[in-house]
């Protein structure tokens, strides 16, 4: 276990509060991406690896968590909300796709699914990050957004871009998910509500199925995964994948959003 001092000096393994020594455990939080994967392969003394599945998920990514417990020689936890069968089921019970604070599915099926397993494991956590050195802003809003945990971000802390991890990867012989080698930035549900036009798309060649179901669930719920337009009115010359900026979806993203909007 990670031992951590709260507002003091950090030491590996526990913490003192108010005269006690109290344990802490330390957590990879794994999103089957690569910039995940280089986070747990370059952590110490990590006590569990979790990875938090979505039906939506391209089933190559449990090909890839599978190599990654070869590589990393341990088993990774796998967690699944009980309460929601995937995206499409959040979309329609809940009558929404996302807004200033985030994506419903986001919230449903990935944070309220790390706060049961928080609940269901009290104490101290120590949380390791697969944030980019490009992204020390995010990884400055987490630790504000979640200051009653320790955070460790081992990509930023060796100067290590995207690009690097996937060199990172290739090297030592980890086949990446197929949705990079189809073109997408990030491994993200197929049909990820955060796209922008040039990301739905694509996703309109490569995944028609799912376009034309999400573009029928816009109309259901009367809400658009775009601002300003349905999907079932997107140009389908509209927007340049390559120039958007598209967010690996993890647990992180509710805090990340919620701390942007608050400023």
């Amino acid at each position: 276990m990670t031992k951590i001092i709260v507002g003091r000096a950090i030491f590996r393994g526990y913490h003192i509060h108010r005269d006690r020594v109290v344990w802490c455990v330390k957590v990879c939080w794994f999103s089957t991406g690569i910039s995940s994967f280089v986070a747990c392969y370059l952590a110490k003394d990590v006590d569990e690896i979790i990875y938090t599945h979505v039906e939506n998920q391209h089933p190559d990514s449990l090909r890839f968590l599978r190599d990654c417990e070869k590589i990393l020689d341990r088993k990774i936890t796998v967690l699944q909300s009980t309460l929601f069968k995937d995206v499409d089921d959040v979309i329609l019970r809940k009558r929404f796709v996302n807004g200033p604070y985030g994506a419903a599915c986001t919230k449903a099926l990935k944070r309220d699914v790390r706060k049961r397993w928080e609940l269901e494991h009290p104490g101290m956590h120590s949380y390791v990050w697969g944030f980019d050195v490009k992204e020390q802003n995010r990884a400055n809003r987490i630790k504000d957004s979640m200051p009653y945990y320790h955070h460790e971000f081992p990509l930023i802390d060796n100067q290590l871009t995207k690009e690097n991890a996937h060199g990172i990867a290739s090297k030592i012989g980890l086949k990446r998910p197929i949705m990079y080698d189809l073109g997408y930035s990030n491994n993200n549900c197929i049909g990820c509500v955060k796209g922008g036009m040039g990301y739905w798309n694509k996703i309109r060649k490569d995944f028609p199925d799912v376009f034309q179901k999400r573009a029928k669930e816009e109309r259901i719920i009367g809400h658009s995964c775009i601002k300003g337009v349905f999907l079932d009115e997107l140009d389908p010359n509209r927007g340049r994948i390559e120039k958007e900026i598209m967010e690996e979806c993890s647990i992180l993203c509710q805090e990340v959003n919620y701390e942007i909007i608050t400023e």
